[in-house]
C-alpha cells in the first residue's frame, strides 16, 4: 500500500488541502495542472478504498458507505481527528464489543506520526479515516453491516397501510406465538419472520390502493403515498414485534390456577385483560424512562435485533452485485434459498425422523443403563454428548448466529461447570436428590410421587397440621442448583454491571434530571454519536408521557388486586414492582451489550412468599409483575433501539407501540382461553403436540416452595444453603470487578455474569444437549468466519440466521396444523428410539424409595 502511494506523481501527503498545495499551479500550464489535480483526487479516493478493503476491521464497509466516508474525510483535518479518536479511546476502552484491533490501531495513531511507523502519508490517511468512522458511522462491524450512516427524513413512515398490515399481523402473530410459547422446543414467529410476511403485503397495497388524499384537516393523509419503503416496513415490523413477538406472562396465571395446580375458578377473561393492561403498559412506561441507559448510548449494540435490520435492507434496498470472498449471490436470493431449504428439511427432524432432533444416540447403546442416561441423556440426563441434534430449532437455543461469540462461550462454559456440579450433587445424594430424576422441575413428596398441593391447603391457604401429616416438598438437584444460581446472579449481576457501567448510569441520571427541569430539551443533545445527532431532526417523546403510562398502569393493577379475590395485598404488589424496577437498569444494560437476557421472575416469588406467607397464589402475582418489568421492558426497549437504528420518528413509534399493545392484550387473552379449555392434555408431559409447558411446571415448583411452604421453611429448614447465594453473589462482585480492572487484557472476554448465567439453564428439561451444537455454530460463524472473512460475514451471516429461523418457524406451524393438531402418528424406529429406554421415559432415579417407607427428613421432624 505504501509503495503504491509513493509512486503517485506530485504527492506530498494525503491531507485534503496539502494535496492541492503540493501541486504546481503556474498560469503557463493551467490545463496540465488541472489534469494533475484530478489525477491526485482520483488517487486519494483509490487509496482510501484500497485502505478500507485491506483493513481487517473495515472490510465490511459497503460501496455507498465508502463514498460517504470519503466525502467526510475531505472536511476533517488532523486536529479534529485526534480529538475524535481521543474521545473514542476513552469511551470504548473497556467496551467488550469494540474491535480490539481497532482500539489498538487508535492507540497507535494517538502516539503520533513518528511512532506510527508507516510514514506521514499513511498516518494522515489513517487518522482521518478512523476518525470519520467514529464520528460519522459506527465502530462496530455488525452495526455497519445493517445500518446506513445517512438518513432521508422525507420518506413516508406512519402511513395508513403500515397500520393496516401491522394490526392484521398482530392479531395473527400474537395468537400463534401465545399458543406456541408453551411448546418444547418452542417455535415462534420472530420479528424477521414476520418481515417476510409483511413485505409482500406492503408491495401489494402499494399497487392496489387508490392514490387518494383523505381530507381530515391537520390529520389528512395519503392513502397510498407511493412505493412501499424500508421505513414503512420497519415500523410495521415494530408494530407486529410489540404485539406478537412474545407471550404475555400473566397468561401463566390462569394456566396454573384454573386447570393445573390451585383450582381457582374466579379468574375470567376480564381479569386477564386488566392484568394485561397493567403489566404491558408498565413495561412500556419503564422502557421509555430507560432509553438513556439502553437505547441512545452507542455501546448498546443490541445484537439480538441486528438480523431484523439486515433482513429489512435485503428486502427493500438494492443489493449491488459484487464479489465477496468469491461469493456473488445476492442477499435476497440467498435468503430465499436458505429459508425454503430449511422449511423442507425441518419436516425430517420434527416429524419424519424425530430421533434426529433428540439425538440421544449414546443411550441407544444400553437403553436400560440409567447411569448412561443420567450423564449423556437428552431428556432425563445432563446431555454430555458431542453430537446432540440435527434440528435447527434446538441448535438455535443459543442464538449462535446473533449474539457475540464471547456470550455463547461464557454461558456454555458455565453450563458445563454447572453440569459437573449437578452430577456431584446427584451422585452424593445431596439433600436427597438421588430419589428424584437429576434434572426436572417437578416437586416431589417423601414417597417419591409428584407433590399434591391440595393435601396441605384448606380454602387455598396453607395448613400446618396437614403439612406435618403429609410431606415437605423436595426438588431435584437441577432445580436446587438453578434456584441457588438465580439468587446469586441477582446480587452479583446488579453489583458487577453497576460497577462496570457506573459512568453510563451517572450520565443517564444527569440527563433525566436536566430534561425534567427543561421539558423542551431533547435527550439526543446529551449524546454525540452519529445516530443520535441524526435523530435530533425528529420530535422526541417527552419523559413525562412515559411516566403517565407508568402511573396509570399501577392504578389499574392496584384496583384489580383489590376488587378481585387474588388474596394478594396491594402493598405486596407495589413492593415487588419497586424492587424489580431498581434491578432492571443494570440488567437491561447487560442485555443491550451482550444479548444475554437475565430474568428476575424468581425474585418476585421470594418477595411474595415473605410478604404473604402460606399463600401459593400471591407469589404468582408478585412474580408476574416482577417478570413483566424485565420481559416486556426488554421488548419495548429493543424496539426503540430498532427504530433508532432505522431512523424512525420517535413519536410515530410511540403511537404504534401503544396501539399494538392494546390489540395484543385482547388477542393473547383469547388464545389462553382456547389453550386452557380447548387443548387436550394441555401442559401434560405426554401432550402429543409437545405442549408440555416446561416453564409453567418450573413456576409451579417455585411458587410451591416459596409460596405455599414459604421461604422461611424452605430456606431455613429444607434447603438452608440456598439463602447464602444472595450473600455470595454480592461478595464476589467487587473482587471480580477489581480483577477485570487490573487484568483488562487477560480478562477482556471473560464475563462472570454470563458464566453464572450458564447455571440458570438447568432445573427443567433443558440441558447440555440443547447448547452444545449452538456453541459449535457460534465458534465457526461468530469467531472464525467473522475474523477471517469479515466482508462475507457482514453480508450473509444475519441473512443466514433469518433464513434458518424463518424456515423452522413456517415448517413448525405447517407440521402442527397439518399433522399434529389432530395427531397423525408415524410410528417407526426413528420416531420411537429417542423416547424409549431410561432416558426416554424420564422417571428413573438413582435411589428407590423402599416399599411402605419414605425418604428425606425423619418422620415428624419438619415444621
Amino acid at each position: 500500500m505504501a509503495d503504491y502511494l509513493e509512486k503517485q506523481p506530485g504527492r506530498v501527503s494525503l491531507g485534503g488541502v496539502s494535496i492541492r498545495d503540493s501541486i504546481s499551479n503556474t498560469s503557463a500550464d493551467k490545463e496540465k495542472n488541472n489534469a494533475t489535480v484530478t489525477t491526485v483526487q482520483i488517487d486519494e479516493r483509490e487509496a482510501i478504498v484500497a485502505r478500507i478493503k485491506d483493513s481487517e476491521d473495515m472490510a465490511d464497509i459497503l460501496t455507498e458507505d465508502i463514498e460517504f466516508i470519503i466525502e467526510k474525510m475531505a472536511t476533517m483535518d488532523a486536529v479534529e481527528a485526534i480529538e475524535v479518536l481521543t474521545a473514542a479511546a476513552n469511551y470504548h476502552g473497556d467496551d467488550i464489543n469494540f474491535p480490539e484491533k481497532t482500539l489498538k490501531k487508535i492507540e497507535s495513531l494517538l502516539t503520533g506520526a513518528g511512532a506510527y511507523g508507516l510514514g506521514e502519508m499513511m498516518y494522515d490517511l489513517d487518522i482521518r479515516l478512523e476518525a470519520c468512522m467514529m464520528k460519522y458511522h459506527s465502530p462496530y462491524p455488525e452495526v455497519r453491516s445493517v445500518c446506513s450512516p445517512r438518513d432521508d427524513p422525507s420518506i413516508p413512515v406512519e402511513t395508513f397501510r403500515v397500520y393496516l398490515i401491522g394490526f392484521t399481523w398482530v392479531c395473527l402473530g400474537a395468537f400463534i406465538n401465545q399458543i406456541m410459547s408453551y411448546r418444547q422446543p418452542h417455535i415462534s414467529l420472530a420479528s424477521h419472520v414476520i418481515q417476510i410476511l409483511t413485505y409482500p403485503c406492503g408491495e401489494l397495497l402499494s399497487r392496489v390502493l387508490p392514490k387518494w388524499r383523505v381530507p381530515l384537516g391537520r390529520f389528512s393523509f395519503d392513502l397510498n403515498p407511493g412505493p412501499w419503503n424500508f421505513k414503512e416496513q420497519m415500523l410495521a415490523t415494530i408494530i407486529i414485534n410489540v404485539g406478537a413477538q412474545g407471550s404475555v406472562f400473566n397468561s401463566y396465571s390462569p394456566t396454573m390456577m384454573l386447570k393445573m395446580f390451585y383450582g381457582q375458578t374466579w379468574i375470567n377473561f376480564g381479569f386477564i385483560v386488566l392484568m394485561g393492561f397493567s403489566t404491558q403498559f408498565f413495561g412500556l412506561g419503564l422502557a421509555g424512562v430507560l432509553r438513556r441507559w439502553a437505547v441512545y448510548p452507542s455501546k448498546a449494540v443490541w445484537p439480538t435485533i441486528l438480523p431484523t435490520l439486515q433482513l429489512n435492507r435485503t428486502l427493500l434496498l438494492p443489493d449491488k452485485k459484487k464479489k465477496i470472498n468469491n461469493w456473488t449471490i445476492s442477499k435476497y436470493k440467498f435468503f430465499w434459498i436458505v429459508m425454503w431449504g430449511t422449511l423442507v428439511y425441518f419436516f425430517i427432524p420434527d416429524y419424519l425422523f424425530t430421533a434426529l432432533s433428540t439425538f440421544n444416540w449414546m443411550t441407544w447403546i444400553a437403553p436400560k443403563n440409567k447411569h448412561l442416561a443420567f450423564i449423556t441423556g437428552s431428556n432425563i440426563g445432563l446431555g454430555f454428548n458431542p453430537i446432540t441434534t440435527f434440528d435447527w430449532s434446538v441448535v438455535n437455543q443459543s442464538s449462535p448466529l446473533v449474539v457475540p461469540f464471547y456470550t455463547v462461550a461464557n454461558r456454555y462454559i458455565g453450563t458445563i461447570v454447572a453440569a459437573i456440579t449437578l452430577a456431584i450433587m446427584y451422585y452424593t445424594n445431596y439433600k436427597f436428590a438421588g430419589y428424584m430424576p437429576p434434572n426436572t422441575s417437578n416437586v416431589y413428596d417423601r414417597f417419591g410421587d409428584e407433590y399434591n398441593v391440595s393435601r396441605v391447603l384448606i380454602n387455598g391457604r396453607f395448613d400446618q397440621e396437614l403439612y406435618k401429616a403429609y410431606s415437605p416438598p423436595y426438588i431435584s438437584a437441577g432445580q436446587l442448583m438453578y434456584q441457588s444460581a438465580a439468587y446469586a446472579v441477582y446480587t452479583f449481576g446488579f453489583a458487577y454491571v453497576f460497577l462496570n457501567e457506573w459512568r453510563t448510569f451517572k450520565e443517564a441520571i444527569v440527563g433525566l434530571y436536566k430534561n425534567f427541569n427543561n421539558r423542551n430539551a431533547s435527550s439526543f443533545d446529551s449524546f454525540r454519536d452519529p445516530l443520535s445527532i441524526m435523530m435530533r431532526q425528529y420530535k422526541e417523546v417527552p419523559d413525562w408521557w412515559f411516566l403517565v403510562i407508568l402511573v396509570l398502569s399501577i392504578i389499574i393493577s392496584c384496583l384489580s388486586m383489590h376488587f378481585y379475590p387474588t388474596t394478594t395485598p396491594v402493598w405486596a404488589m407495589v413492593v415487588a414492582v419497586l424492587t424489580s424496577a431498581g434491578l432492571i437498569i443494570p440488567f437491561i444494560v447487560l442485555y443491550s451489550t451482550t444479548g444475554y437476557f437475565m430474568s428476575m421472575n424468581n425474585l418476585g416469588t421470594i418477595l411474595g412468599g415473605y410478604m404473604v406467607p402460606g399463600n401459593g397464589i400471591a407469589p404468582i402475582f408478585t412474580r408476574m409483575f416482577g417478570y413483566t418489568l424485565d420481559n416486556q421492558g426488554e421488548t419495548f426497549i429493543g424496539d426503540m433501539k430498532l427504530a433508532h437504528y432505522a431512523k424512525l420518528p420517535p413519536r410515530a413509534v410511540f403511537r404504534a407501540q401503544i396501539l399494538a399493545t392494546i390489540i395484543q392484550i385482547f388477542v393473547t387473552a383469547g388464545a389462553m382461553e382456547y389453550l386452557v379449555f380447548g387443548l387436550k392434555e394441555f401442559c401434560s408431559w405426554t401432550q402429543p403436540a409437545k405442549f408440555t409447558c416446561p416453564f409453567a411446571h418450573e413456576l409451579y415448583a417455585d411458587t410451591l416452595l416459596m409460596g405455599v411452604v414459604g421461604p422461611r421453611r424452605t430456606l431455613d429448614f429444607l434447603y438452608p444453603t440456598m439463602k447464602y447465594a444472595f450473600l455470595i453473589g454480592a461478595i464476589l462482585a467487587f473482587p471480580l470487578y477489581m480483577a477485570r480492572r487490573l487484568l483488562p487484557n487477560q480478562l477482556r472476554y471473560f464475563h462472570p455474569v454470563l458464566f453464572l448465567g450458564g447455571f440458570l439453564r438447568w432445573g427443567s428439561l433443558y440441558n447440555l444437549s440443547y447448547y452444545t451444537p449452538g456453541f459449535y455454530v457460534s465458534a465457526v460463524f461468530m469467531f472464525f468466519i467473522r475474523r477471517r472473512y469479515l466482508a462475507w460475514w457482514a453480508k450473509y451471516n444475519y441473512i443466514l440466521s433469518c433464513g434458518l429461523q424463518g424456515g423452522v418457524a413456517f415448517g413448525g406451524i405447517l407440521i402442527f396444523l397439518a399433522l399434529q393438531y389432530h395427531p397423525k402418528k408415524l410410528a417407526w424406529w426413528g420416531n420411537t428410539i429417542s423416547k424409549s429406554g431410561v432416558d426416554g421415559i424420564g422417571t428413573a432415579t438413582l435411589k428407590a424409595v423402599p416399599k411402605g417407607s419414605y425418604f428425606g427428613l425423619p418422620e415428624g421432624s419438619w415444621e
